[in-house]
């Protein structure tokens, strides 16, 4: 059960992260006068990419039996990791560029200082223990530092996210043209809320059942608003066809000034 849920959720951040970047791309191809800056899908992609990771260790541990490497992957990329780096996109997205380029910087530092320690710290040997369909605890194989780092990383992180969510909620909701992205934001601060739970019902409690279909439910929900930011094809012939119109009205005005 453990290895199909986690490759379910690897196949769902794949998909959603390939979303993202094209987006991002798409953003970086034909830039808007006066748009935002593409850095947070580019962060949100980042994120998931470290997420289908972690996902993909899980899938591994949980389908052929757990080692150290396998439980390095899954715990540095998922409970350090993700977080903070999907965090930083909202940070980009709310406090504009000067703030996201100062937490992108202090992400990347940490980011990397935290998979340094868990590529060296020492994985107890209880690990190997745990065969297919199993998924070890932080607290059973690793010391005090990274299920610190994992601790501060994912609350912080997740704090960001929800604060976020509800700020753009809140200011979406109040226009009735913007209600449809307000539940989109609802949406993915319910999939982080998930995820969270989920990790905290795997270290406290130990439900490794729970923790596997949080990581599925959560990164679809999460998904299924990111796709409701994204406008329908009639509506973005709309768009084109608006902002075609306008350029025209602006090109015949300058044209009668002109002569």
């Amino acid at each position: 059960m453990h290895a199909a849920l986690a490759a379910a959720a690897t196949l769902v951040a794949l998909a959603f992260g390939a979303a993202t970047f094209e987006r991002f791309l798409d953003h970086r191809a034909a830039p808007h006068e006066g748009s935002r800056s593409s850095a947070p899908e580019l962060a949100w992609s980042a994120s998931l990419a470290f997420f289908a990771i972690a996902s993909a260790g899980l899938w591994a541990g949980a389908s052929l039996g757990w080692n150290a490497a396998s439980f390095r992957i899954f715990y540095g990329c998922g409970a350090v990791v993700v977080v903070p780096v999907l965090a930083l996109g909202t940070v980009y997205l709310l406090a504009g560029r000067r703030a996201g380029h100062m937490s992108a910087v202090a992400v990347a530092l940490l980011g990397a200082w935290a998979l340094g320690v868990m590529t060296t710290v020492r994985v107890d040997g209880s690990v190997r223990s745990y065969g297919p369909g199993d998924i070890p605890r932080g607290a059973d194989v690793l010391g005090a530092l990274p299920r610190v780092l994992a601790a501060v990383a994912s609350g912080l992180g997740a704090t960001v996210l929800l604060a976020g969510a509800v700020v753009s909620a809140l200011r979406l909701a109040r226009r009735r043209t913007t209600r449809r992205l307000a539940i989109a934001n609802a949406l993915i601060a319910l999939g982080t809320l998930i995820l969270s739970a989920g990790g905290l019902l795997n270290s406290a409690l130990g439900e490794m059942d729970a923790f596997s279909l949080s990581l599925v439910a959560g990164i679809s929900v999460m998904f299924a608003g990111f796709l409701l930011t994204t406008p329908s094809p009639r509506r973005a012939a709309n768009a084109q066809t608006h902002s075609e119109s306008s350029a025209n009205r602006a090109n015949i005005v300058a044209i009668r000034r002109s002569g």
